[in-house]
Formats: C-alpha cells, sequence, structure tokens
C-alpha cells in the first residue's frame, strides 16, 4: 500500500508501470534502455477513492486522464528508471493528494464603499477620455 493521505492509500496492484524509451539526455544509452516511464492509475474503478476525490482527480487531471478514467503520468526528466519511477509516483501521489483536500467554499462578500466610489472615478475618467476623442461640433456660421 502507498499512503497518500491519512484516509487514503493505494494498493501496488492498482498501479501498472510500463518502460518506454525516452527522448532528451541519456548520451549513448538514450536509443537502447527504456528510461521512461509510465504509470497507469485506473481511478475509476479504485476502492481507494471516494466520489468527491474521484471527481475533484478527474478536473486537477485534466488531459492525463483518459475518458475511461485511468490517469495517465509520464516520467522522463531523469537518465534512469529508478529516478524516473520515483518521480512518476510522487507525482501522482501529490496529484491525488490535491484531489483529495477539502474544496474551500467561497463567503460571499459585498465591495466596499470605498472600492464603488474607485470603480465610479475610473469610469468617469474613462467617459471623459472618450468624450475628449469626439469631434468638436463647431457652429454652423
Amino acid at each position: 500500500m502507498i499512503p497518500v493521505t491519512d484516509h487514503i492509500a493505494i494498493g501496488e496492484n492498482e498501479i501498472e508501470e510500463v518502460f518506454v524509451r525516452a527522448s532528451g539526455p541519456g548520451g549513448q544509452n538514450v536509443n537502447k534502455v527504456a528510461t521512461a516511464v509510465q504509470l497507469r492509475f485506473d481511478a475509476a474503478r479504485s476502492s481507494s477513492l471516494d466520489e468527491r476525490t474521484r471527481a475533484q482527480l478527474r478536473l486537477l487531471a485534466g488531459r492525463r486522464m483518459t475518458a475511461d478514467g485511468i490517469v495517465v503520468i509520464i516520467a522522463r526528466r531523469f537518465r534512469t528508471q529508478e529516478r524516473n519511477r520515483q518521480d512518476a509516483y510522487g507525482r501522482l501521489i501529490e496529484l491525488i493528494g490535491r484531489a483529495a483536500e477539502p474544496v474551500k467554499r467561497r463567503v460571499a462578500t459585498r465591495p466596499t464603499a470605498a472600492s464603488r466610489e474607485r470603480r465610479r472615478d475610473i469610469k468617469l475618467a474613462r467617459a471623459r477620455t472618450k468624450r475628449l476623442r469626439q469631434p468638436v461640433e463647431r457652429p454652423v456660421e
């Protein structure tokens, strides 16, 4: 089990990892050794996540989540498999941890009198500027 938060732990059997060749630094190894890691976590079918966390994860993951609800994380920042693997797991844990945080409710507030006055002053100044840009009408003689 991989601990994510106090209440969420993911089983290692829920994560599939595939090593692929990475572009970028690596010298002569770059064309021979599969150092990049691709993690696949099936969030839609995971028993570790509740519905709220799953929905928030879908929002946070964005393009990293497939239509089937699988989170795909590709790590190729480092030259070794192990460091890329650690990086990918760290990013997955961080993403799920952010999704598990409770969403702060917005507290409705009203604009202050000073802010309303500033807004009115800015609108008046803008109107004055636009008025000055208008062509001057001359009386017909």
